[in-house]
């Protein structure tokens, strides 16, 4: 039986990375060797992926992010031609619109291929951080960056989008609506649940109300409005407990803005798991995400969230219902709504509750399930006879 060959472009796929990154093996980790053969194309990341052919692409370390890295297919283009002319895709999966996934982009446009792209990462709202220091250059750097990614994704035949928000920015940067389809993050409810609830007294050293944070620590996720939100609580509430979960280039900035803070660093899913059933709240003022993994991840685990009215994340919270959007920049009204918070116990549970229903929908199998009938529909009807 012939397989249906997929050639998978990402910078990174380095397991647990970041949310785009995990999103990613929800879907590697599921794949039906019987129906799909994959070929992993990548810069960052193990020697090779789930049994499949791999290649390693070289990498540079981004200056601005060093956490990061950028793949540089020009220092391999004519070996990476012929080992993809080899495997003979019969569609090209495209995570990221960065140098290898344009020339991918336009290898498949050569070899008239169709292509799938999941947009996972909000690049553009990452400029006013990473130019704070020029902001004169922002309004034209994000002119460019819109174009860009109008002409990438008009190439594409099918755009994966996590939310109405970001469909709806895609569209106004000018991408066709046909091309995009409406495919959310999926939830691990035994991972992320209630039931790992534990004292975190070994952590606090005390049994206060306890504010978490989880991400990843770079500017972008508006930790500026942290530090104020973190500054007014200690003068109104010190007793209050801050967890900071995650690491990055930015800790020691965080670490000197948050002194009373616990800092864990990065921790595995188990530890994060615990970190939200046990904490009182969960404070993300992020407004870079594309979507927002770990605010689903804290209403899993029945934790109240404060967050946010900005990026993907937003669509999440019905405002007041089962959990609270804040003016993104003003750190007053996140503590407003902490304060209410902190104070209602009936508020909490409603909150819990109605996080908890609606996280519940949500199930990595029927998404998954979902991109893989759309890979074969793309692969052709020829494909999808020869693997019935």
């Amino acid at each position: 039986m012939k397989k249906i060959k997929v050639a998978f472009f990402a910078e990174i796929l380095i397991e647990d990375f970041d949310g785009a990154v995990r999103t990613m093996y929800q879907l590697i980790n599921r794949i039906d060797r019987n129906v799909f053969e994959f070929l992993f194309v990548y810069g960052a990341g193990p020697d090779s992926i789930a049994g499949f052919e791999s290649l390693k692409v070289p990498a540079l370390t981004l200056p601005i992010n060093t956490g990061y890295t950028m793949a540089i297919p020009a220092l391999v283009m004519s070996e990476l031609k012929e080992e993809i002319d080899n495997f003979s895709p019969d569609v090209i999966h495209i995570a990221t619109p960065s140098l290898l996934g344009n020339f991918a982009l336009k290898y498949a446009t050569q070899q008239g291929l169709p292509v799938m792209s999941i947009y996972h990462t909000h690049f553009i709202s990452y400029i006013d951080y990473y130019l704070k220091h020029t902001p004169f250059l922002i309004n034209k750097v994000k002119q460019i960056m819109a174009e860009s990614h109008k002409v990438f994704y008009n190439q594409c035949d099918q755009i994966y989008v996590p939310s109405g928000t970001m469909k709806d920015e895609l569209i106004d940067m000018g991408v066709d609506t046909y091309r995009m389809k409406l495919w959310q993050r999926g939830i691990d409810t035994n991972l992320f649940s209630p039931g790992h609830k534990k004292s975190l007294r070994p952590i606090t050293g005390n049994d206060s109300p306890t504010i978490l944070f989880a991400s990843r620590l770079v500017w972008e996720k508006n930790l500026e409005t942290l530090f104020e939100i973190y500054a007014i609580i200690q003068d109104r509430h010190p007793k209050v407990n801050f967890i900071i979960a995650g690491d990055g280039v930015a800790r020691k900035a965080c670490e000197a803005k948050m002194p009373k803070a616990i800092f864990t660093g990065k921790v595995d899913h188990k530890m994060l798991s615990v970190l939200y059933a046990s904490s009182t709240l969960f404070l993300f003022p992020s407004v870079s995400e594309a979507y927002g993994n770990v605010v689903l991840e804290a209403m899993a685990s029945g934790l109240p969230c404060v967050i946010a009215n900005g990026g993907g994340s937003k669509d999440f919270i019905e405002q007041g219902i089962n959990g609270f959007k804040c003016e993104p920049y003003n750190a007053n009204c996140y503590v407003e709504r902490i304060e209410l918070l902190l104070k209602s116990n009936s508020l909490r549970e409603q909150f819990i509750e109605e996080g908890l229903q609606y996280s519940s929908r949500l199930s990595w199998e029927c998404l998954a399930s979902a991109y893989f009938d759309d890979l074969a529909e793309m692969a052709g009807a020829d494909a999808l006879n020869e693997v019935r």
